[in-house]
């Protein structure tokens, strides 16, 4: 087995996107100039690779988008009621079926009786009248109508029951393992329960299956029936790069928000649930979203193509082959550990021939100062044929005195 060391200095490596690691850390010292934060909450704090962040939401998660990172959880995988939260679910079928063909923007779909006489938060439609898709999808992101979301159910599936049915199908193939659909809307039901975590993998595939659509997320407001209502999305307002997603509140449920936010070319997605406030949801987003950017960075391990190491290959028609990672290597880490991470390649050689491109050859180790050590594959960047016979015997005959 041959090792090879090779440090990382923290005057090289640059924070840049790509689907990469997890977030790696450990507890360390506040910086200086943090955000405003409330007194510490009589709560149980959310867990973070940096130590306890306390937060008066009862359940909550924060993500790096291009990585998957977790810089933040608390209750992560609880089945709670989403409350209009889960009106994402009913928006990713909507753009999926308008990415598919099988809807338009400008198709007209009627409102029945029972979308106009909807409670909860409204569009305010008029029974009887027709809608566009465009106008029914503002309803429901800016407006959190209740009766658009009827109003688009009913228009795809028959009714809402029907629709529910779709919400899960789809829930499945997206992953989301603790999510139970039994409405278009979120409206309470004791069987519609979603998790912090699903709703931050939902709204990680609406920013990246259907960018042409999310734009909508960042509407602060949308007139309909002569009434104008505004984005119930406080973080669209106070943080800074903020461009959706979504508000949630019920009795049971208390005060949510699943929004996003993306800074110098990184994006992190929030999910709070349980505030006791419109305040308290308003400046616990601020807060966590602030924090998350202040605290973690993203580094550039390698770039896909780019050679780590050139591993000598036994009988070969070329005496060595690239080790490549085969993508782009990005690690989520608090700011201040640059200095103590360190990458080792490990792999046997020489490599007998022939090798394929894209064949696992040997691992990328990182690790560090209160780094947990990490393994990642890395993969032949080129083909080697094997010598031909003729070839082979001197070849042999040379390894053999060689050794």
């Amino acid at each position: 087995m041959r090792r090879r060391d090779i440090m990382l200095a923290a005057a090289g490596l640059a924070g840049a996107q790509g689907i990469g690691l997890p977030a790696i850390a450990q507890r360390a010292p506040a910086q200086r100039g943090a955000a405003r934060a409330p007194a510490p909450p009589p709560t149980t704090p959310a867990s973070s690779p940096l130590g306890p962040v306390d937060t008066l939401a009862r359940q909550a998660i924060l993500i790096d988008f291009d990585t998957g990172a977790i810089l933040l959880e608390k209750n992560p995988d609880e089945r709670m009621p989403p409350s209009s939260m889960s009106k994402l679910m009913t928006m990713y079928v909507v753009f999926d079926l308008l990415k598919q063909g099988r809807l338009q923007l400008d198709q007209m779909l009627p409102v029945s009786e029972r979308a106009w006489r909807m409670g909860g938060s409204k569009m305010f439609v008029h029974v009887g009248n027709q809608v566009s898709v465009e106008n029914l999808a503002r309803g429901v992101i800016v407006q959190s109508g209740n009766d658009a979301c009827i109003v688009l159910a009913e228009g795809i599936s028959g009714s809402e029951q029907q629709f529910a049915e779709l919400l899960n199908d789809y829930g499945r193939r997206l992953g989301l393992r603790d999510s139970t659909f039994r409405n278009a809307t979120g409206w309470p039901d004791p069987e519609h329960r979603m998790t912090p975590r699903d709703l931050a993998t939902l709204a990680r595939r609406i920013i990246s299956d259907f960018p042409e659509y999310y734009r909508f997320y960042n509407e602060r407001s949308f007139r309909w029936n002569d009434i104008t209502q505004e984005n119930r999305n406080p973080a669209l307002a106070r943080v800074p790069g903020a461009d959706g997603l979504k508000t949630g509140h019920t009795e049971e449920a208390g005060y949510g928000l699943t929004a996003s936010a993306i800074r110098n070319g990184r994006r992190l997605i929030l999910v709070v649930n349980g505030l006791p406030s419109m305040r308290a949801r308003a400046e616990e987003s601020e807060r966590l979203l602030e924090w998350g950017f202040r605290e973690f960075d993203n580094v550039v391990l390698f770039r896909a193509a780019e050679t780590v190491e050139d591993v000598p290959v036994y009988l070969g028609e070329r005496p060595a082959v690239p080790l490549v990672a085969g993508r782009d290597l990005v690690l989520t880490m608090p700011r201040q550990w640059r200095r103590s991470l360190q990458a080792r390649v490990r792999f046997d050689a020489p490599i007998p021939a022939p090798v394929s491109k894209g064949q696992e050859l040997g691992k990328l180790l990182v690790s560090g100062q209160g780094v947990p050590e990490m393994e990642v594959p890395l993969i032949a960047g080129a083909d080697v044929d094997k010598l031909g016979l003729i070839s082979r015997i001197p070849a042999v005959i040379g390894h053999w005195f060689g050794s």
